[in-house]
């Protein structure tokens, strides 16, 4: 069973984000911030999915730290933020893909298992 590592600061979506990805089949670690997030990146995991403003760690160093432990690891961050989201395209690790809230779950879950998948 693939997993994804989750990070997201909004206590109700990360809530429906996990059982959505759940539900589709994925073993999925939820975390608050990023702090959390980095702490457990020993871990194997096939996907990080990241908000990118969150307190402690942003997700664009949470990734840069995922892609220096784990280089073949799926990135993908959701913001709500634009200019976040087009300052992060040249920011984070090459590969990883941005999607801006607010974005359905099925979109979300569709464009997880392109990239589990790829």
């Amino acid at each position: 069973m693939p997993r994804i590592l989750l990070a997201e600061d909004d206590d109700s979506l990360r809530g429906f984000l996990a059982r959505a990805l759940e539900r589709a089949g994925y073993e999925v670690v939820a975390c608050a911030d990023g702090d959390e997030a980095a702490a457990i990146l020993d871990q194997e995991w096939d996907l990080l999915l990241t908000d990118i403003v969150m307190p402690g760690l942003d997700g664009i160093e949470v990734a840069r730290q995922a892609a220096a432990l784990h280089p073949d690891l799926r990135i993908m961050f959701i913001t709500g933020f634009a200019a976040v989201a087009l300052a992060a395209g040249s920011q984070a690790p090459a590969g990883a893909k941005v999607l801006s809230k607010p974005i359905h779950l099925r979109e979300i879950v569709s464009e997880v298992e392109r990239m589990i998948a790829a």
